[in-house]
């Protein structure tokens, strides 16, 4: 039986063996339960791209552990698909390769890949886009392609690192939505990191404050609240301070750590 992701005492300590140590995350335990949308807060530097690459099976942490139904994350998976902030596609391909890349090294049939690749394009909005390049696309355009390529391997565990920071908000409203819709097809546990509080409400079903590095969990804020959200409501308005007031503290405890370097 699936047991979902199991972040359990994961310390993370960069050139632990060099004269400037510098621990980025502390004895951190976090459970995120299948189809459960995760949104990981906090300030600059305090860790959550870090244990976002810990949990992608990127970087080892120096202590804990962190399991994925049961199993300990030592390698990489296809079963958690990690999308960057930039969107990285292979600018030679076609945006049809692209979100069938992972297929085609898996051994998948022509068949299989053509039906993958028409399912994804339409949920993510790119009917008519499969021929182009890269360069032809948008930043929103790239960003999608970039979300149907990680939803084309069928992933248990969707990991991403503001994937939408670079863009206008206009276009990351509907990027939003874009990621509401896939997430509900697709069933899996997302574990999202982004600076922007209205980014968090909107998407997340639980939202994790971080603390100042290193990075430790200040807060954990369910939302129960029907999505698409009203940010202007009196419920995310009310929200929105509490993330405000938690993360202020720690912004300001990040600059003076700074400020004394």
């Amino acid at each position: 039986m699936a047991t979902g992701l199991k972040i359990k005492n994961v310390s993370k300590v960069w050139n632990p063996d060099g004269p400037s140590p510098v621990p980025a995350v502390r004895s951190l335990s976090l459970d995120v339960e299948l189809g459960e949308f995760v949104v990981l807060l906090g300030p600059s530097g305090c860790g959550k791209s870090t244990l976002l690459y810990i949990v992608a099976g990127l970087e080892d942490a120096t202590e804990g552990a962190v399991t994925f139904d049961g199993l300990e994350v030592t390698d990489p998976s296809p079963e958690r698909s990690l999308i960057f902030q930039e969107a990285a596609l292979y600018p030679w391909l076609t945006v049809r390769d692209n979100i069938t890349f992972g297929l085609k090294i898996a051994g998948d049939s022509p068949r299989k890949m053509d039906e993958a690749a028409e399912r994804l394009l339409r949920l993510v909005g790119l009917n008519g886009a499969g021929d182009k390049r890269p360069h032809e696309l948008s930043g929103g355009m790239r960003q999608r392609a970039a979300l149907a390529r990680a939803l084309a391997v069928e992933p248990k565990v969707l990991l991403m690192d503001e994937p939408f920071a670079a863009l206008d908000v206009q276009t990351r409203a509907r990027m939003q939505a874009h990621l509401l819709n896939a997430w509900e097809k697709s069933k899996a546990s997302v574990l999202l990191v982004t600076h922007s509080i209205e980014e968090a409400l909107a998407l997340a079903d639980r939202v994790i404050v971080f603390t100042a590095r290193p990075g430790q969990i200040k807060a954990e804020i369910p939302i129960e609240a029907a999505r698409p959200r009203d940010m202007r409501s009196d419920e995310m308005i009310a929200l929105a301070r509490q993330c405000e007031a938690l993360l202020g503290e720690e912004v300001e405890k990040s600059f003076k750590e700074q400020e004394s370097l």
